[in-house]
């Protein structure tokens, strides 16, 4: 499995989290993929052989070779039908409302193909200008092009929801709404609004991601230290704060989330 992060250009950086790209040799035996939540929304390129995402236990859908992966609140499973090659473009919270008319809300745990959201013809020259381009150097300098021309459309997100998300990184997730509105709590009802329609989530439920993301990391790369720790370090009130969120966003529990062969994507990325 090859796993690489590339940073965007500067004009773009206070928008996209990295691009990043995914190479898995195709193998007999394919196991299923339970992919977490983190607070992200992803435009992706499927460079390799189809990938499925299943829908119940025994159905599922083909994902489309070229999309928007909304933000996700339940995890959900997906499995490769072979090589597996994927260039992609991480979005900070409130990046991708820069450059699209949809409400953001709309994306939220589904694939949605890029041609429903950019006109069909200049999103079908994108897809076929990525899958042509030679390297992921040549990849990242056709979507920037795109991005940018886009970004000077758009109006700039509202300020206070990207005061809301700069603090909840910032502090990873770990300070209240409230606090952040300080003084002013009329403004939550304002800001909530504002969140589910750039952001596709509530600042709650965003915060929960966040603060859920830095103890998956210490989870998986501080061996040896015990979930009291992690939770402490993480500021949830109690440890089983800190596995009852877990649970929510994961469906299992920490001790069973290391070691899971269907976790071995996720763990590659929060590594």
């Amino acid at each position: 499995m090859n796993y690489q992060t590339f940073q965007p250009h500067p004009d773009l950086e206070s928008l996209i989290s990295c691009y990043w790209t995914l190479e898995v040799p195709a193998t007999e035996d394919t196991q299923r993929q339970r992919i977490i939540p983190d607070g992200t929304i992803e435009m992706a390129f499927i460079l390799g052989d189809d990938i499925k995402r299943y829908t119940t236990e025994d159905d599922f859908i083909i994902q489309p070779r070229s999309m928007v992966l909304g933000q996700i609140i339940d995890p959900f499973y997906i499995e490769p039908t072979g090589y597996v090659n994927t260039f992609a473009i991480r979005f900070y919270p409130y990046g991708f409302a820069n450059f699209v008319t949809a409400p953001i809300r709309t994306l939220a745990n589904k694939e949605t193909p890029i041609e429903m959201l950019f006109e069909e013809k200049t999103a079908k020259k994108l897809e076929q200008d990525i899958i042509q381009a030679t390297d992921t150097k040549q990849r990242i300098e056709i979507i920037e092009f795109f991005l940018l021309n886009k970004l000077s459309e758009q109006v700039t997100v509202d300020a206070i929801v990207k005061t809301t998300i700069d603090t909840l990184l910032s502090t990873k997730g770990s300070t209240s709404i409230r606090d952040i509105l300080k003084k002013d709590v009329s403004k939550r009802r304002q800001l909530e609004r504002m969140f589910v329609k750039q952001i596709g989530i509530s600042p709650k439920q965003l915060g929960k991601v966040i603060r859920l993301q830095g103890a998956l990391k210490m989870l998986l790369n501080e061996e040896g230290e015990s979930l009291t720790n992690i939770a402490y370090k993480s500021e949830y009130y109690d440890q089983a704060h800190f596995i009852k969120d877990f649970k929510e966003f994961t469906g299992i529990s920490p001790k069973e989330f290391l070691g899971n062969e269907n976790m071995t994507l996720s763990s590659v990325f929060y590594k």
